[in-house]
């Protein structure tokens, strides 16, 4: 075995003296308290009060694995296969993006601004449905749907929508190339693929090799693609004075809201996140006389 005893001790120290060349100590303090609740159910106090207690054989090789996986940058949240967002717990998958905490911060604005709104609403591009499942969990009167062009992406947010008990209707549809012909929406927001091809190597290794590519980049010569094809979209599908929703790459905040000012939007708005980095473009479709 990789430790000489089976406690939870010895298996502290093996996964820090394992992990201290690869990562920060308080982010390698955190992936083991993670894991520890995670395989073992155990609180931070419980692992505390109980680091002489002895691991069977099953639970010494899930921190083996976990280990190995780590060393190899794969995200803590897919070797627990979940995520937490907006007060609940999303299934992950390789095929969907992790949630991310400036999404909550767009899924919060848009509870915030529609407190008692009854009306439909569409997410573009799901994944894992976070978005989608949040809204229809916090705006308990709206009726939510939500795309995505990936089977199994759809395969993992239909999970969480079971699990979750929502009501989100999850349809495989290619925004590029739509064929919806269903009825209009109130409010349409999407988290689309912004990150640049060029910027891919300024990303992280775990983002890169594990993360779907699909989801995450844009060629660089149309950094806006996905932006102007919702936009057209939403053109004909955003009933009058319904509201859209863009997570953005912060590079193109201004290209982004002018679009929408070009497409008959009004008060558009671009929001700073908490780390007042420019996150969210929001805007009204045009009232028609």
């Amino acid at each position: 075995m990789f430790v000489k005893e089976n406690t939870l001790s010895a298996i502290k120290d093996y996964f820090f003296t394992s992990l201290s060349e690869v990562y920060p100590e308080r982010e390698v303090e955190s992936f083991f308290f993670i894991l520890c609740y995670y395989f073992l159910s155990f609180s931070r106090i419980e692992v505390r009060t109980n680091e002489n207690k002895n691991l069977s054989e099953s639970e010494l090789l899930k921190f083996h694995y976990a280990i190995k996986d780590l060393i190899s940058f794969k995200p803590i949240q897919q070797i627990i296969g979940q995520q937490y967002f907006y007060d609940n717990v999303f299934s992950v998958s390789s095929h969907t993006l992790i949630p991310r905490p400036e999404t909550e911060e767009l899924v919060d604005l848009i509870v915030k601004e529609n407190s008692g709104f009854e009306g439909r609403i569409l997410d573009i591009g799901t994944g894992t449905g976070a978005i989608a499942i949040s809204l229809d969990l916090a705006l308990t009167s709206s009726l939510v749907v939500a795309f995505d062009v990936s089977e199994k992406a759809i395969e993992t947010a239909s999970k969480n929508k079971n699990n979750l008990n929502s009501d989100v209707e999850f349809i495989v549809q290619d925004i590029l190339k739509p064929s919806y012909k269903g009825e209009k929406f109130d409010i349409i927001v999407s988290n689309p693929p912004y990150v640049l091809n060029q910027e891919k190597e300024e990303m992280q290794s775990n983002v890169l090799d594990y993360e779907p590519h699909l989801a995450l980049f844009v060629e660089d010569e149309d950094p806006l693609l996905f932006y102007k094809e919702i936009v057209k979209f939403s053109t004909q599908f955003l009933n009058k004075n319904g509201m859209l929703y863009f997570e953005i790459n912060e590079k193109f905040r201004a290209e982004t809201a002018d679009l929408l000012r070009a497409n008959d939007f009004v008060y558009v708005e671009v929001v700073k996140d908490l780390n007042g980095k420019d996150r969210i473009v929001k805007g009204y479709k045009k009232h028609e006389k």
